[in-house]
């Protein structure tokens, strides 16, 4: 009788082991077929209602010279969120299915998916998923975004095949004024979920 706890006590400390083993690997398959889901999550387009429309309507208005018989100096400054910036590409362009934005801090995220023309060579016909990373650029007074990554079916591609793209500022390039930089703009801030623009004077 002295001999029975000192054998069953390992047997209950496997089984408890054993146990624990099991709910963390089901708890770890768990979270990877969320991430995998979230990840792989289609693009819908963003609809803005009329109030979130009226809403952004506002901030554009802010910034400009409000109505009156006396010139009132207009704000400054622009905050979308994540929400109302899709909601712009969507309204505005025909690009709210293939393309959404997610914003995180001091980084934008673009999600891109679409069909590809049957008639192209190897890739013809298939749907692509990419994802492409942009940068906040730190350099004081030339707000912009740096490209840092693009990644197709989950691959990062090497900056050749991209033309030496990566860490160029390709939305200063584009709307850039002289010495780099977005023209008007005199800070660019990206937040988790909200995008800040302050404009020059």
């Amino acid at each position: 009788m002295s001999d029975s706890p000192s054998i069953s006590t390992p047997r209950r400390l496997r089984s408890s082991c054993l146990v624990k083993g099991l709910v963390g690997l089901a708890i770890c398959a768990f979270v990877l077929v969320g991430v995998w889901e979230w990840h792989n999550r289609p693009i819908r387009p963003v609809e803005l209602s009329a109030r979130e429309k009226a809403v952004v309507a506002e901030k554009m208005e802010a910034i400009r010279k409000p109505a009156g018989p006396e010139y009132e100096k207009g704000g400054k400054e622009i905050v979308l969120t994540e929400r109302e910036l899709n909601g712009l590409l969507n309204d505005n362009t025909t690009l709210g299915k293939s393309v959404s934005f997610e914003l995180a801090t001091n980084e934008v995220h673009a999600r891109v998916e679409t069909d590809l023309d049957p008639n192209l060579p190897l890739v013809g016909g298939k749907h692509l998923k990419a994802r492409a990373r942009f940068l906040v650029s730190k350099t004081p007074g030339k707000p912009g975004l740096v490209l840092d990554d693009v990644t197709v079916w989950g691959i990062s591609l090497p900056n050749d095949w991209l033309g030496g793209l990566k860490g160029h500022d390709l939305l200063g390039e584009l709307l850039g004024g002289k010495g780099g930089g977005i023209a008007g703009v005199e800070e660019f801030k990206v937040e988790s979920g909200r995008l800040i623009i302050r404009l020059a004077e």
